[in-house]
């Protein structure tokens, strides 16, 4: 989904998310819910407070294979510092969100426009994917 970079961004992504968590078999009211949707917020708080010349941010969500994952672009092409003892309050919290959830962070070049893709994965936890085959 595609979101105009403006200070109603957060919260118009964070909808978006929202609406398309339990299309994907995730609980709209769980715990794991409400951190993809922090996850969201802050990632797309960072392109507003560090890339705001970025007339559109893609916010996308993929699942498979026990995983979700959560893509914010921007276009800045300069990558964000993830490591521990660098990274801002937001980055922090998406960090240790996705630790939560046996997850990581990752920022690489975006590859069809200049810019960059911050990635976020999750392990979904179970019993949120229906059929998800689990000792």
């Amino acid at each position: 989904m595609s979101v105009r970079v403006a200070p109603e961004a957060v919260r118009e992504a964070r909808q978006a998310v929202a609406e398309h968590l339990p299309k994907v078999g995730i609980a709209a009211d769980s715990a794991f819910a409400d951190a993809v949707l922090l996850v969201a917020s802050e990632l797309v708080a960072n392109v507003i407070r560090h890339a705001a010349h970025t007339p559109v941010t893609d916010v996308g969500i993929t699942v498979g294979a026990g995983q979700l994952v959560i893509a914010v672009t921007d276009g800045d092409p300069r990558l964000p510092c993830l490591a521990a003892d660098a990274m801002g309050e937001g980055l922090r919290t998406v960090s240790e969100l996705a630790d939560m959830y046996d997850g990581d962070v990752s920022a690489e070049p975006a590859v069809d426009h200049d810019g960059k893709v911050v990635l976020v994965r999750f392990r979904i936890p179970y019993p949120e994917t229906p059929g998800d085959a689990r000792p």
